[in-house]
């Protein structure tokens, strides 16, 4: 996953996976596969928020 990727991209990448899976989009065979994009995005996201969240209370802290 490339680190360029944007969080809302991100987001809109895995809302998309679960559209398309709660529409039966996807054959049997593509489903493992979204499954493992959905799972790498997932902690892209996570990653993403806890590094922020670190970030704002180091600024925070800077701050006081």
């Amino acid at each position: 996953m490339e680190q360029e990727m944007k969080y809302e991209e991100a987001i809109k990448q895995l809302e998309d996976i679960v559209r398309k899976m709660e529409n039966d989009a996807y054959s049997i065979d593509e489903i493992a596969e979204q499954l493992k994009t959905a799972q790498r995005l997932i902690k892209f996201c996570k990653d993403k928020l806890t590094k922020t969240e670190e970030e704002i209370s180091k600024i925070q802290v800077e701050s006081e």
